[in-house]
């Protein structure tokens, strides 16, 4: 063999040896990145992977051969969905005279043609609310009785007029999905946009569910924050900067924030608990001068006491002409046809006011747009959302973990209904993984349905599944009783829901056995209209049993009383309790507002205004001349001056005594009302 020839062989070799690891690196950079566009799939907000931009082409060249390849699969949609994806915001801290370094954090996909404004009113208590929430959004969706303080998510830190003190520490409330986390993000983008708080000079955006794994792990504030921001390593002090540091969804802390007990700590560079830093932020002993924004469920909001909370807040979701706004950008030529289906289905209106459901509601109505059909009830519209492999999969957990209160679930959870922590988070959007895969960073992921009512009626379809399959009650406990605050109401409504034949024709194959024949639906709705005629039942319950005659198809009640009224009838009929809630209930269907309230043109009795106050919308006049009314009338009476702008009030030639009047003026005189005028 010549040299030469012995050098061309030992290229050939070592081009062989070459090319090996250049195939394992390419895979293993293939496998990594298609795992990252699994992960930003499997979630509808997903996050956006920090990267260094070295590597910006690679994954460029990656992602285009996978949507060339979805595209060959005719995965055109899921290909559609990926490529929408590349406009994600990745949020760089840019320079600032005190700051020498750049830090890159996640954050979810914001873009001006999906944010819609959100209704933020100021305000409030921090107190414990122990409301259900679908309650809390029927309450919510509802006209404001009296003007509410709104604020932006701009204005949360600027100084108010009638406070000279600056606003250190702000909480913010609102139910599951309607839109806190995107919020934060918001404010976030602004501010690295340069449109908005060019006041602050580094913000440090944190999760619940992030502290929550790092509970058992030792930090210093400084040594915190350069683990989560790793570019952030060459800063180590902190007082002499303008710092926001953003704690997102309290709810979900699994911290012990023990306010009475934690020891005080001042140093920034000693090294403590997760809980005792978060604890001495709040209390301002760590960086006194910095800000906090922290966001929770209002039942949580107490877990913070009302002295380290300079102002609350409250998101509310989107008003009417917001909605109408995001379903306009969702479907343009069809936006006013399906405006008005929605806003003739009571459930799915209230419900829109929840942006997460609103994308939800968006997502089954453009699939059966084509099919020329659309859901009339909430129970039609959450089958055509879920798929068949999640309820059968998911259903377990879902009610399981509604029976003990949870929303947010760990592995071991799933491990106990069967369910393997892989697969679970292949359901995207349904079912989401929060952790990245980081080995060494985090321990324990965490997962979560994307909103409550997601869980109850996966829970509802497990109850009934077993049922019809085996004939176990899963339901024969006391714990089902009805509750105060409205647990398990919308699962009811699910449960009987799914009793319908054409819902269950919407998921045949998945239902081993038909359920409740028409004859046993019609026993249903006999039982329920018996529970309404019932006294003592409160407002709240009667509606909710509305609700459920509606996802039973049942709309007599309503249509008889509405037969009435049109006749002008009404004020001589005989009224049932019944009767009286269907009176209710269309009365918070009404999309016009009610300038005057006249008992007199229903019935002038005080049975009427017991029966219809609760759902009222106080006008600026009351009309409750000769009507019976005695004192048992002022309390309930008294609450609408704190909650509503009334101006003019006739009770007139009525018997309240003096100790009705007393009460009356009493609550005039403590209650911030307009009232003017009191016969």
């Amino acid at each position: 063999m010549t040299n030469k020839e012995g050098y061309s062989l030992l290229q050939k070799s070592s081009l062989i040896v070459l090319f090996q690891r250049l195939e394992e690196d390419i895979l293993t950079f293939v496998k990594e990145q298609l795992q990252r566009l699994h992960r930003l799939l499997a979630s509808d907000y997903p996050e956006c992977p920090e990267s260094e931009e070295e590597e910006h082409s690679s994954r460029e060249a990656v992602l285009n051969i996978t949507l060339d390849f979805l595209r060959r699969m005719d995965q055109e949609q899921l290909a559609q969905r990926l490529q929408d994806s590349k406009n994600s915001v990745t949020v760089h801290l840019r320079n600032r005279p005190h700051q020498t370094v750049t830090k890159v954090y996640r954050c979810f996909r914001l873009t001006e043609n999906i944010y819609t404004e959100l209704y933020i009113t100021e305000g409030g208590a921090s107190e414990v609310n122990q409301e259900h929430e679908v309650r809390h959004m029927e309450t919510a969706s509802r006209r404001p009785a009296s003007p509410e303080t709104t604020i932006t998510c701009e204005d949360l830190f600027k100084a108010r007029p009638h406070s000279p003190e600056p606003i250190r520490a702000v909480l913010t409330k609102g139910v599951a999905g309607v839109g806190k986390t995107v919020l934060t993000q918001k404010f976030c983008l602004d501010w690295t946009e340069g449109r908005a708080n060019q006041d602050l000079q580094l913000l440090f955006p944190f999760t619940f569910r992030e502290l929550n794994v790092l509970r058992d792990t030792q930090f210093s504030l400084v040594g915190l924050l350069h683990h989560f921001f790793s570019l952030s390593k060459g800063l180590f002090s902190f007082q002499q900067l303008q710092l926001l540091f953003i704690f997102d969804g309290l709810d979900e802390c699994r911290l012990p924030l023990d306010f009475s007990r934690t020891p005080v700590l001042t140093n920034p560079t000693e090294s403590t608990s997760v809980h005792v830093l978060l604890v001495n932020l709040i209390r301002g002993s760590l960086l006194p001068s910095a800000h906090l924004w922290i966001t929770t469920r209002p039942a949580a909001a107490n877990q913070i006491p009302a002295e380290f909370v300079f102002m609350v807040t409250e998101v509310r979701g989107f008003t009417d002409s917001k909605k109408e706004q995001y379903f306009r950008k969702r479907f343009r030529d069809q936006a006013t046809a399906v405006i008005s289906h929605i806003k003739s289905i009571r459930s799915l209106h209230i419900m829109s006011h929840i942006p997460l459901f609103c994308w939800i509601l968006s997502t089954v109505i453009q699939k059966l747009l084509e099919q020329t059909q659309v859901p009339w009830t909430l129970t039609q519209m959450y089958i055509h959302f879920l798929t068949r492999e999640m309820v059968r999969s998911l259903g377990k957990l879902a009610f399981e973990q509604l029976q003990k209160g949870n929303l947010i679930f760990y592995e071991c959870d799933l491990s106990e209904c069967g369910l393997d922590a892989a697969v679970a988070s292949v359901y995207s959007g349904v079912f989401t993984q929060v952790f990245r895969e980081e080995p060494g960073l985090y321990q324990d992921k965490v997962y979560c349905f994307i909103h409550l009512s997601v869980q109850e009626f996966l829970a509802a379809l497990h109850v009934h599944q077993i049922f019809f399959s085996s004939g176990r009650n899963l339901l024969s406990t006391p714990h089902y009783e009805s509750s105060p605050n409205g647990h398990l109401d919308l699962f009811l409504r699910f449960l009987l829901g799914l009793s319908l034949p054409a819902n269950q024709r919407l998921l045949e194959g998945l239902l081993t056995q038909t359920g409740s024949s028409s004859g046993t639906n019609q026993e249903i709705v006999k039982y329920i209209k018996e529970m309404l005629d019932e006294k003592g039942l409160s407002a709240e319950r009667r509606l909710n049993l509305l609700h459920c005659l509606n996802e039973l198809n049942d709309y007599s009640l309503l249509n008889q009383i509405q037969e009435v009224m049109r006749g002008g009838g009404l004020s001589n009929k005989p009224m049932s309790p019944a009767d009286w809630s269907a009176l209710s209930f269309l009365l918070l269907s009404s999309d016009s507002d009610l300038e005057e309230f006249d008992l007199r043109k229903y019935q002038a009795s005080e049975t009427a205004l017991l029966g219809l106050l609760p759902s009222l919308m106080p006008p600026s006049l009351i009309s409750l001349p000769n009507c019976g009314l005695s004192p048992h009338s002022c309390g309930p009476l008294a609450s609408v001056f704190s909650s509503s702008s009334l101006t003019h009030l006739d009770l007139s030639n009525n018997y309240l005594q003096d100790s009705g009047v007393e009460l009356l003026c009493s609550e005039r005189r403590s209650a911030p009302c307009k009232l003017e005028i009191l016969r």
